[in-house]
């Protein structure tokens, strides 16, 4: 029998907490709540979650700032839960590294679907096979984007992305010169079913250009009004 997927829930509301693990520990998720910040870092590598459901609003150490000792050294997926409604509080948490945001109050069954969605995107990039399709490789001149074992070779190093990313560089390396919408890269990377907005892209987009910089040969540019397109000189 295979080993159950283990959540953590910090949330310093324990009535939604306990909400919560009832219903993923009906789908068969093994859960661990904890109340604040510290004591998330502390079950970080003794619980070993495969995924982290994190408030932001929590005492000592807030969410955002939980979100940043965690991806100093560890790309488990997170998601947000935060009573913060507004753009801005969306976009710094997915600045931070989350992989979705929630918006207190919802709906426990979209929670859980979530949750489910994130983690096949993780276990999809974590078990995939070492390509042999050249299909699934895109190179320029140093740089080498890899679906099939999702990896980034850049200027002869690794670089680290997690799986939404890589697709999305992916995506639009493949078709190079090509003018995107935002929504069209929303839909086709997250998906029609996916509930978020298109700040979302315009988030990883930045996160990429942090991690590979534009090239005399290649460049991801912005079309402004419009979206974006990866370049080939």
């Amino acid at each position: 029998m295979a080993a159950k997927q283990k959540i953590l829930i910090v949330d310093d509301d324990e009535n939604i907490a306990e909400l919560i693990s009832l219903y993923l520990t009906k789908e068969c998720f093994e859960t661990m709540i904890v109340y604040d910040g510290e004591s998330a870092l502390e079950q970080l590598n003794i619980f070993r979650p495969n995924l982290i459901l994190l408030d932001l609003m929590l005492p000592g150490i807030d969410g955002y700032q939980v979100c940043r000792e965690v991806r100093k050294n560890n790309n488990i997926p997170i998601i947000m839960l935060s009573a913060k409604g507004e753009t801005f509080d969306k976009v710094l948490g997915l600045e931070l590294g989350a992989d979705d945001y929630m918006i207190k109050p919802f709906e426990t069954k979209e929670l859980v679907a979530r949750v489910k969605a994130v983690l096949r995107r993780y276990q999809v990039s974590q078990t995939a096979a070492p390509a042999t399709n050249s299909g699934q490789c895109v190179e320029y001149p140093d740089l080498v984007i890899n679906l099939g074992n999702y990896s980034v070779m850049y200027c002869g190093n690794v670089v680290e992305m997690p799986p939404k990313e890589l697709e999305l560089l992916y995506f639009m390396a493949s078709s190079p010169n090509q003018v995107f919408t935002r929504e069209q890269l929303l839909d086709h990377i997250w998906g029609y079913e996916y509930i978020g907005d298109t700040r979302t892209v315009d988030v990883h987009i930045k996160r990429i250009r942090e991690k590979i910089r534009d090239h005399e040969h290649w460049a991801i540019e912005t079309v402004w009004g419009i979206g974006y397109k990866f370049v080939s000189r």
